[in-house]
């Protein structure tokens, strides 16, 4: 009896064995991750996001899915997107661990994408991969998009303060949300892969801190000068640059740092400020010769009636003479502070307009 009691407690043990859940580690370097944006994929120890509109997606198999991160600052923000369908907010903390970011799903296959609300002035983020339940498959990742499409801009493209609706423009991270800036919602609208090159303050000449988009443009991690992104990695259809509207009120701040830096004790001329936009844009057209450029402002005062700005930039794309260059202005908005939603949709409208009208791509 004795030897029979052992053979059953073995038995049952086995048994119980089996019912536990065999997790699936997927580790950050395997291939059927989808990742959108500027992120160091190439080390061990997890990809590296910085940039506004980065993003990491997978396809799968069943119901529920987690994901390892950490945080440099704890104060970035994520959208949780399940079947393209915007669903929650995640903030990752400085300790490493991991989120569930999906659970109890029907039966069937499903996405979900973790997309980067925030700046890069909020610090890194590391991921270091998913951990799926034993009744969870990963599934291939999705053929590449047939567009592209990428952006250079300010606060207006990073989604600065989008969804403050004190109207205050409170610098807080959480009312930051590049999914719900034009540049965003201009790349869903045509199924584009996205790439957000951006930064709040930033301008031209001039920003409201010592970089400007010249030097920071073509780098990876954005606050290191030694850290240069390859180009050959993303190659856009069509790029939309938004700038100046910081370069509009700073030039006419001589008691700033920043003026005293860039120009010295006199505010720069008309030509310098035509020269130095154009100079960026061909810095853009070495890098991508058949892309389609769309040179845009708005939709802040410095696209107000009568605006010198809109100016430079005419004159600036007439010196260049590149029919595959273009101008788009979308009027001042006639509110005070930051895109609201619903103007940055309103934005959108007109931008996605005017590449209806404009190009084949």
């Amino acid at each position: 009896m004795r030897q029979i009691s052992k053979l059953l407690l073995l038995l049952a043990v086995v048994l119980s064995s089996c019912t536990i859940e065999k997790e699936t580690i997927v580790n950050s370097l395997n291939p059927n991750i989808e990742y959108w944006g500027r992120i160091d994929t190439t080390r061990h120890e997890g990809a590296k996001l910085y940039w506004s509109g980065t993003s990491i997606k997978i396809n799968f198999e069943g119901e529920s899915v987690q994901a390892l991160l950490k945080d440099e600052s704890g104060d970035n923000y994520y959208n949780i997107i399940i079947d393209s369908d915007s669903v929650a907010l995640l903030r990752p903390d400085t300790t490493k661990q991991y989120y569930q970011l999906a659970s109890k799903l029907s039966e069937g296959k499903h996405s979900i994408e973790i997309f980067k609300r925030t700046e890069w002035d909020r610090g890194r983020t590391n991921f270091y991969g998913f951990k799926l339940s034993n009744k969870t498959k990963l599934l291939p990742k999705t053929a590449p998009k047939r567009r592209k499409i990428e952006f250079y801009g300010n606060s207006i493209t990073a989604g600065y303060a989008v969804e403050d609706t004190s109207g205050k423009d409170r610098p807080d991270s959480t009312f930051t949300n590049n999914y719900l800036s034009y540049a965003a919602i201009t790349a869903r609208h045509f199924d584009a892969e996205y790439q957000c090159i951006c930064k709040s303050g930033i301008g031209i000449t001039i920003s409201w801190f010592p970089l400007i988009m010249p030097e920071i443009y073509d780098r990876l991690i954005p606050t290191d000068s030694t850290s240069k992104w390859n180009f050959s990695l993303y190659t856009p259809d069509i790029v939309v640059v938004n700038l100046f509207q910081n370069d509009s009120w700073l030039v006419n701040k001589p008691e700033r740092e920043e003026f005293k830096t860039n120009f010295g004790n006199k505010a720069p001329s008309d030509a310098y400020l035509i020269n130095a936009y154009q100079q960026f844009v061909v810095n853009l057209r070495m890098h991508y010769p058949n892309a389609k450029i769309i040179c845009a402002l708005g939709s802040m005062d410095a696209t107000k009636e009568g605006s010198k700005w809109i100016d430079y930039i005419n004159k600036a794309v007439t010196n260049l003479n590149d029919k595959n260059i273009y101008t788009h202005f979308i009027p001042y908005k006639g509110t005070p502070g930051h895109p609201t939603i619903q103007e940055q949709e309103e934005l959108a409208s007109s931008l996605i307009h005017f590449i209806d009208d404009n190009i084949i791509w």
